[in-house]
């Protein structure tokens, strides 16, 4: 099994202690976001969890804890861009607490192991081309040496970050203009000896350079774990995702990152409301047990490949 912590919710920024504890604990609850009152008891095994990929904007909480996971492999995405709080708002300072973090955690882990998002790029009178460029370029040049890999992606406009986004004002580039744009990142990126990949996106950047991603990544968890595994495509993702199956423990409503891009959020109230019912010790994410709720075991095992082949010779 592969585990998502979380595409929902920024865990390792808000919620390390919980996860930790459900780590010693060796489960977790899961609330199904479809049915609110079908709960999944997940196994946190060592011997099922085949790779932990954690999603965040500040990963400073966990870092120092890392070594209670000795027994899990794992890699990180970490978005990392040019914003400031007016979109992203309770992200710290980017280039004197972020950039220094990155670093940090590149240096404890690997910088195989930390992938840099700059995503989503939204484009604005603000934030226009010629800001994400030189943004970017800041960014390469200080992660240079830190990371070997690159995910952008463009804005997408959801029911939940609809009326957020339209408050931004933003414009949408032709795809000529973006393939402009993608050259750019890719030589400046080049430059920097950092891969870049596009994450879930329609246009093709191929012809910069830019290859679809699977953030979900089969290859790099191969080499992480030293072990080919058997995985097919997350169905649950967007046709243009080129991640494997994982399963996910997060949960909805529940990120105070406060992005106005973000769709994981209704609003700000439901966040506070949401948080205002987190137990560190809970097994279930900001949340309470009902009633009416069931919880069902939900079937896991490790998706290693056991059985040598020819080409294993």
């Amino acid at each position: 099994m592969i585990l998502s912590v979380s595409r929902r919710t920024d865990i390792p920024n808000y919620y390390s202690e919980w996860f930790l504890n459900r780590i010693k604990e060796g489960y977790v609850y899961v609330r199904n976001p479809m049915n609110a009152h079908q709960i999944s008891k997940i196994t946190l095994s060592p011997e099922v969890v085949d790779c932990i990929v954690f999603w965040t904007k500040n990963p400073e909480p966990i870092l120092l804890r890392l070594d209670e996971m000795d027994h899990y492999k794992y890699y990180f995405q970490f978005t990392l861009t040019g914003y400031g709080n007016d979109i992203e708002r309770n992200v710290p300072h980017k280039k004197k607490s972020m950039i220094p973090i990155f670093q940090k955690l590149s240096h404890k882990i690997g910088k195989e192991k930390v992938i840099w998002r700059y995503d989503p790029i939204i484009f604005t009178d603000k934030y226009s081309m010629e800001y994400h460029l030189k943004a970017f370029e800041q960014i390469a040049e200080k992660l240079h040496g830190y990371t070997a890999k690159c995910v952008i992606s463009f804005v997408d406009i959801y029911v939940k970050n609809k009326r957020s986004m339209k408050t931004l004002n933003p414009y949408f580039p032709t795809e000529n203009d973006l393939v402009s744009f993608g050259k750019e990142i890719a030589l400046i990126a080049d430059n920097h000896n950092i891969k870049v990949a596009s994450c879930a996106e329609p246009v093709d950047l191929s012809s910069c350079g830019i290859e679809h991603n699977c953030c979900i990544d089969k290859e790099l968890i191969e080499k992480i774990i030293g072990c080919k595994i058997q995985a097919d495509k997350d169905k649950n993702q967007r046709k243009e995702c080129g991640c494997i199956e994982s399963v996910d423990i997060g949960a909805y409503n529940t990120c105070k990152n406060g992005c106005q891009y973000c769709y994981a959020n209704d609003s700000q109230e439901s966040v506070f409301q949401n948080c205002k019912l987190y137990d560190v010790n809970s097994p279930l994410l900001c949340g309470k047990i009902a009633e009416n709720d069931k919880i069902t075991e939900r079937k896991v095992k490790s998706l290693k490949e056991k059985q040598l082949t020819i080409w294993d010779i």
